[in-house]
């Protein structure tokens, strides 16, 4: 048996929620991600898991935009925690997460690892909860092509052999776990 994918998902939506709370009075900061402040990475978010809701109930969603709409409102709290309710209730119908693939698994990575953007762009703790970021480099770590990594991860940062699963995690997304 694999991985519970649904209190995966919880777990890590759930402290990216309290770094989403953290973020709301800086929506203007820069993130680690090019070219994004908080707001447009906010957006970024809030589009991303509407995709998955899509892709949970069938609707053949597209894909998220490279440049965001603009879906966060007055209360990015209560925008966030509405997408992560719906991807919760989608995944929960029985035979979704089977039919799905890994798509509830890349949510939840997605998660992780945006929720730790937020917390570097908006000097919170950015330390995942224990049992997460080995869960989501097992899941993404050589899934996908050079060339598919290309649209999806900057260039693989090396890190030392002995390095933490979070900065291993870290790293094979791009991102500089030091910085």
């Amino acid at each position: 048996m694999g991985p519970d994918l649904l209190d995966l998902y919880e777990r890590a939506s759930t402290w990216t929620a309290l770094r989403v709370a953290g973020a709301t009075g800086r929506l203007d900061a820069p993130t680690p991600c090019d070219d994004w402040d908080v707001a447009t990475l906010m957006n970024h978010m809030l589009d991303t898991q509407r995709y998955f809701v899509g892709a949970a109930r069938g609707e053949g969603a597209s894909p998220p935009s490279p440049n965001p709409p603009q879906l966060i409102g007055a209360d990015p709290v209560s925008d966030f925690d509405a997408v992560r309710t719906e991807v919760l209730n989608a995944y929960r119908v029985p035979g979704v997460i089977e039919n799905t693939g890994a798509s509830l698994g890349i949510a939840f990575s997605d998660q992780l690892l945006h929720g730790w953007d937020l917390a570097k762009a908006t000097a919170q703790d950015a330390t995942m909860p224990e049992g997460l970021p080995e869960a989501a480099f097992e899941m993404i770590h050589g899934r996908f092509t050079d060339a598919q990594r290309e649209g999806i991860f900057r260039p693989e940062v090396k890190v030392p052999a002995n390095a933490s699963a979070q900065d291993k995690l870290l790293a094979y997304t791009g991102r500089d776990p030091s910085g």
